[in-house]
């Protein structure tokens, strides 16, 4: 298990290769504010609607200029038929040895039902556009989430 990392210091780098095979840098993404968040699985119950609501949302993010990316262990190929059953307007990324996710902190001990195991804690990170991070939402509730990110990027 790691640690959080910290409002206010540098994102930690990464590539990771995306629902359409291309590979995503965070460095290349410098300029722009970056929604980066972490979901536990494709095609479940919260992570659709989290899913969801972000491509609702297009229209708002693009007013702010963001740009958004949804992380999970899930292979390239889960993400490509999850992106496409729900019609989604971003980028999904897999890291299936939780590499990315375990340098954020988003890789934790879960505790489901008495039963202890190790799995993605549904978050957040708000990356400004000079790769700082802004904001952290640790253990997202699903709904209202977006509105909550929104309010976020307005303040940057």
């Amino acid at each position: 298990m790691s640690d959080w990392i910290e409002v206010g210091g540098k994102a930690p780098a990464f590539t990771l290769l995306a629902d359409d095979a291309t590979k995503v840098r965070l460095a290349d993404l410098q300029g722009t504010p970056v929604v980066l968040y972490f979901y536990p699985r494709d095609d479940t119950p919260g992570c659709t609607r989290e899913a969801c609501a972000f491509r609702d949302q297009k229209t708002a993010l693009k007013k702010l200029g963001a740009q958004v990316f949804g992380v999970s262990p899930d292979d390239v190929a889960s993400h490509a038929k999850f992106r496409d059953k729900y019609k989604l307007n971003f980028r999904l990324l897999a890291d299936p040895d939780q590499k990315v996710a375990k340098k954020y902190g988003a890789w934790r001990e879960k505790n489901m039902y008495g039963k202890k195991s190790m799995g993605i804690q549904r978050s957040t990170y708000l990356i400004d556009a000079k790769g700082k991070v802004a904001r952290i939402w640790k253990r997202v509730r699903v709904d209202g989430h977006d509105e909550q990110v929104l309010e976020g990027l307005a303040d940057l």
